[in-house]
């Protein structure tokens, strides 16, 4: 039962937003009663960082698992692009800045996980690139980690962005090709050229 009212609370944060979204609104969700849920956690700010953490987590399973698919490395950051694009497409909002705004404890918790994590992703990403001569080996790649980091999460600042439908996916392609621009090769530019004829616009 706890994993499914995580599940379901996640789900409702995302699309209706961390401060809208009640305890009554995850209990009627699930026809369950509010003290089934309070049984599990003892407050609303409790059940947003475990569901938050869940969810947190089960993208980078996800993420793990198209990087074991044998993709180039370019065509591997879009397939993981593609994996939230679902996801975010129909907010009018970024959930990570409402995170920020009314539980910035949870906030600065995932941020600093997701750093880690993201760090060793692309760490191994453009190391691959490298490899199949898509990025060019000259990089500081340290560095080139922590530009496209700040970038990505550049997209969810709603004082740099006015957001509607799909306006996450469409920044998100934006960041991902002014990233692989930066470190292409030629050989690497003709493939994120096809990858772009794939997804924008989709």
């Amino acid at each position: 039962m706890k994993l499914t009212i995580l599940q379901k609370a996640g789900e409702l944060f995302l699309k209706y937003g961390f401060k809208s979204v009640t305890m009554d609104d995850v209990a009627n969700s699930l026809a369950i009663s509010k003290k089934t849920i309070y049984k599990y956690f003892k407050n609303k700010e409790e059940l947003v960082d475990e569901a938050i953490t869940f969810l947190h987590q089960s993208m980078h399973d996800a993420v793990n698992k198209i990087c074991t698919k044998g993709f180039n490395a370019i065509q591997e950051n879009f397939e993981i692009k593609n994996m939230f694009k679902d996801m975010f497409k129909n907010l009018d909002d970024s959930p990570m800045y409402q995170l920020e705004k009314y539980y910035p404890k949870t906030f600065r918790k995932i941020m600093d996980h997701e750093f880690s994590m993201f760090k060793d992703c692309i760490s191994k990403n453009i190391e691959r690139g490298i490899e199949e001569g898509l990025y060019r080996a000259d990089i500081d790649k340290d560095l080139i980690t922590k530009f496209y980091f700040t970038m990505a999460m550049s997209v969810h600042n709603s004082n740099l962005h006015t957001y509607n439908k799909n306006t996450l996916n469409k920044l998100e392609i934006s960041v991902l090709e002014y990233h692989t621009r930066a470190i292409a090769t030629p050989k690497g530019l003709e493939v994120l050229e096809e990858q772009l004829k794939k997804n924008t616009h989709n």
